[in-house]
């Protein structure tokens, strides 16, 4: 009898042991799993919520389920301002936003981006960004509290408006026009005799509908996914600037993870990169054709060399945060590109 006894306690001694054990496994299990948010200020036919399934789609997959992506699109987690300071205070793990918009507010250097006419086509954007100058950028984006993990695409910036076709500077007088919040931006629609509008993005819609401004000036993606050509009459494909998004995370945060999970977030962050400029270099003919099919009237052969003399000489309104010497250097850059 006491030997069936003591054989059932031990019995229940060893259940009660390998349970313990398989909840300890079980809770190591869970405390290795990474969660973090990732916002954008995009629709959800964006061309940041485009790059950022993807990008969702590979570290989930990659990681075995290790780590899971939340995104918070549209605004939900603020403006792009809000997000950067939500990164740079560590309440936002990681987001995507122009590197031309708001950021410049931390990093006045970025502000070289919004020189017009300084990139002809993608391939010589892709050879200053993913080149020796790109780095210098994301080093000076570093040094004001965040790690940038790549370019991500917006595209090349073309004029809308709701008033008349543009073809030339002059065509541009006395139209108020949404910009965003730099000095660069605003000097630029200056100096072809519009009124330039600081605006939010996630209110530039509701702005167009009001005719709080005339037009906006953004990628063709971008007027299509907001659905900006509901608002808009008329598109002028000038691409007076390209528009890369700044993928950036909290440095704290970031440093905290294992080296494999950084590892691995860096390298789906190269990939979607690459993803997401094939697919809208591949999209753009047809969203140009479907914002025709939608009563926008497209003017295809502005006169750019008129644009770009126009505003030739703009750099040196920011040259007391731009260097000169870094607009000779992507210049330089710009010209071994064919």
């Amino acid at each position: 009898m006491k030997k069936g006894l003591f054989r059932l306690f031990a019995t229940i001694t060893m259940v009660i042991g390998l349970s313990m054990m398989l909840l300890a496994f079980s809770g190591s299990a869970e405390a290795k799993a990474l969660e973090f948010k990732l916002a954008h200020v995009g629709s959800m036919q964006h061309q940041y919520q485009l790059a950022s399934a993807y990008f969702k789609n590979l570290v989930e997959q990659r990681s075995k389920g290790e780590i899971k992506v939340n995104i918070f699109p549209q605004a939900q987690l603020g403006s792009e301002r809000e997000e950067i300071e939500g990164v740079r205070m560590g309440t936002i793990e990681m987001a995507v936003v122009a590197a031309g918009g708001a950021l410049p507010g931390w990093v006045p250097e970025l502000q070289v981006l919004g020189i017009p006419y300084l990139f002809q086509n993608r391939k010589q954007a892709y050879a200053v960004l993913d080149g020796p100058i790109g780095e210098e950028l994301s080093g000076l984006i570093q040094k004001k509290g965040f790690y940038n993990l790549g370019y991500w695409e917006v595209g090349f910036r073309n004029f809308s408006n709701n008033t008349r076709p543009i073809k030339t500077p002059s065509d541009m007088k006395g139209l108020k026009i949404r910009v965003q919040e730099s000095k660069i931006w605003l000097q630029f629609i200056k100096s072809l005799g519009a009124i330039p509008t600081p605006i939010p993005f996630g209110e530039l819609y509701s702005a167009l509908q009001q005719g709080v401004v005339d037009g906006q000036e953004n990628p063709v993606a971008t007027i299509k996914s907001m659905k900006f050509y509901e608002v808009q009459k008329y598109l002028t494909l000038d691409g007076h600037t390209y528009e890369p998004a700044a993928v950036l995370v909290n440095p704290k945060w970031f440093d905290s993870l294992p080296q494999d999970q950084q590892k691995l977030i860096r390298q789906a962050t190269r990939d979607t990169t690459r993803y997401i400029r094939n697919l809208l270099t591949q999209q753009e003919k047809e969203e140009v054709a479907f914002l025709k099919k939608q009563g926008v009237k497209v003017e295809e052969n502005p006169d750019i060399a008129a644009f770009a003399k126009a505003t030739e000489n703009l750099y040196k309104v920011v040259s007391d945060t731009v260097p000169e010497t870094l607009v000779k250097r992507i210049r330089a850059e710009v010209a071994k590109v064919k």
